[in-house]
């Protein structure tokens, strides 16, 4: 069928944008289904509510965390608010020393072989397994919870940042020398440009990190924060305050993410563009 102008357009076929919205949709319904099967399977008898509380069990316990507060009468705002400080100040500090060490470290080759055994091996390190020898060096303030949430995202943060730099792809490089552009124009409108996309996805690994580490260094020393939450609530056999605890944890962990892709959409739009070609 034409027009007087000539063919009629073809229908706008979905975009993979739109496919993945449409797929952010079906997995909310998704996990809408799994908590409607789980309370119905706590209903029917098939799991035993001390070891997995149901739906209804868990909100019950969020009105308690909310209003009267566990331990000590400790509101679920306050613990939220301790563990988001604690994470913003070890993330930050990672991410202030990682980013100039890593750009410097993948744009100088020879610095870049000289720290790869020093790198592979502190990243191999758990960072849990540092908290008797962080205890002993910082106390059990909050000083030291901060620099092992640093320790843990600083490492995947650097990874990246120097993988970023050091596999630019060398025609970009090369282009820009044609063009009479010199090094400090070619760092900055080159070499940053095509690291961000890698350096953003650490950005959001090492959050994840930070929020894997929390628990583990809110364990001594301290009743505030989820982390705290959850091991006081085990210690007082509350599975259902420990799956809030660790509910809220996930939720908070993918806001920000989810914010940290956003700003990214908005500060890399070519990049943006490069994955509709790629696809």
């Amino acid at each position: 069928m034409t027009t007087s102008g000539g063919a009629w357009p073809e229908p706008r076929r979905p975009t993979w944008a739109r496919r993945l919205r449409g797929a952010g949709w079906a997995g909310l319904v998704f996990v809408g289904l799994l908590v409607v099967l789980w309370q119905l399977a706590s209903l029917a008898g098939l799991v035993k509510v001390f070891y997995f509380p149901p739906p209804t069990r868990l909100a019950l316990a969020f009105w308690e965390l909310a209003w009267d507060g566990f331990p000590q009468g400790i509101r679920i705002g306050t613990h939220v608010a301790v563990t988001l400080e604690r994470i913003a100040q070890g993330y930050l500090l990672a991410v202030a020393v990682a980013v100039p060490l890593g750009v410097l470290i993948g744009w100088v080759p020879a610095l870049d072989t000289l720290t790869l055994p020093l790198i592979t091996f502190a990243r191999s390190v758990a960072t849990i397994s540092l908290l008797p020898l962080a205890i002993v060096w910082f106390g059990v303030g909050e000083l030291s919870k901060v620099l092992l949430i640093a320790y843990g995202c600083f490492w995947v943060m650097l990874t990246n940042v120097i993988a970023g730099v050091k596999y630019i792809d060398p025609l970009h490089v090369r282009a820009a020398r044609t063009l009479d552009t010199g090094p400090v124009g070619i760092f900055v409108r080159v070499v940053l440009p095509a690291a961000l996309p890698r350096m953003f996805a650490g950005m959001r690994i090492a959050l994840g990190v930070g929020f894997m580490v929390i628990v583990g260094v809110e364990m001594i020393g301290t009743i505030h924060g989820l982390g705290a939450l959850i091991m006081e609530a085990r210690t007082f056999y509350r599975t259902d305050i420990s799956l809030v605890g660790m509910a809220v944890i996930g939720l908070f962990g993918f806001g920000i993410s989810a914010g940290l892709g956003w700003l990214e959409r908005v500060l890399l739009p070519w990049e943006r563009g490069l994955e509709s070609v790629r696809r």
